[in-house]
């Protein structure tokens, strides 16, 4: 059972969300500099490399806003704060260790429910600004929604299958003998997936592709394109953090205590995502909608049946 934080917890969630995503998105930018021209020569480089992303906030902050014509403000910049929103209400179940800020009953049940929350930003930010590619950009996230929420929600229920709950500090507990990933590989596999897709992250990327000058993000300036682009890093973050409860454990380990166990994984987690987003190129949207419904739907299933009838036999 997952221990509830004191309430100052609350109010440091978020920043340390924020904090992971700088460095999340520091060590990504290393690598695409690496990637451009080659390995720093010195650590001094390597740490202008890794500081770029904020160097890049803090220009958004100062640029001038831009605004498209007849364009809808309030939606626009609803949807772009509503990202960086549901991402922390996504991460209130999240346990570090062995504490979460809220081990809710149907904790699985309520991350599921923030990514409708996204799904409802990423299409706001790119209705509100009356703009073609902004436009574009958002029915495409509503399609790759589609695609990979089905195989999405079979794989997390998959998981609370196996520890007979839906509160998330029950299937760390479970866990606590064997991790999830080793018996439910398949169920590991498509949760990784889908939370590049939920983050329109690496190979899944087209919602925010620079065919259509980033999608549903292109319109948006200032204060408001910080928040959605650091909203789809809290998102990456979040998803990344949630696999660690679901399928490897929590803070289950020898030595370490349990939070120092659930950063670690965390990180590897989310070393393992920035290293897809180099080494696949974009996936084309009418390839992963097959993919998803022909291959990933059904995988799925099978998954949730063997973990069934495991279960079922205890």
């Amino acid at each position: 059972m997952v221990e509830r934080t004191p309430l100052w917890a609350v109010f440091a969630l978020p920043a340390l969300l924020v904090g992971a995503a700088l460095v999340t998105a520091g060590f990504d930018a290393v690598l695409a500099a690496g990637a451009r021209r080659g390995r720093p020569g010195s650590l001094r480089e390597t740490a202008v490399r890794a500081v770029e992303p904020g160097r890049q906030v803090l220009r958004h902050l100062v640029q001038q806003p831009r605004r498209t014509r007849a364009s809808d403000l309030p939606l626009a910049r609803i949807g772009a704060g509503l990202l960086p929103v549901a991402a922390v209400l996504a991460a209130v179940v999240l346990p570090l260790g062995f504490r979460s800020v809220s081990d809710l009953p149907e904790g699985i049940v309520w991350f599921n429910a923030m990514e409708a929350l996204a799904w409802a930003a990423v299409w706001l930010a790119g209705w509100g600004p009356n703009s073609t590619l902004s436009l574009i950009g958002g029915y495409r996230f509503l399609a790759q929604g589609l695609a990979y929420e089905l195989p999405h929600m079979l794989a997390i229920t998959t998981a609370a299958l196996g520890a007979e709950s839906l509160r998330v500090g029950e299937v760390v507990g479970a866990q606590a003998g064997l991790w999830f990933a080793v018996w439910m590989p398949a169920a590991f596999g498509i949760y990784l997936l889908s939370a590049m897709a939920m983050a329109f992250w690496g190979p899944f990327d087209q919602p925010a592709g620079r065919d259509v000058a980033g999608g549903a993000g292109a319109e948006l300036s200032g204060a408001d394109r910080v928040l959605f682009l650091g909203g789809r890093w809290l998102l990456l973050v979040v998803a990344a953090a949630f696999s660690v409860p679901l399928f490897l454990g929590g803070g289950h380990g020898p030595l370490l205590p349990g939070w120092a166990w659930t950063v670690l994984k965390t990180a590897a987690v989310l070393a393992f995502l920035v290293g897809v987003r180099r080494a696949i190129p974009t996936v084309r949207m009418e390839r992963y909608l097959e993919l998803a419904w022909v291959v990933l739907t059904p995988l799925a299933i099978v998954q949730a049946l063997v973990v069934a009838v495991v279960v079922l036999n205890r």
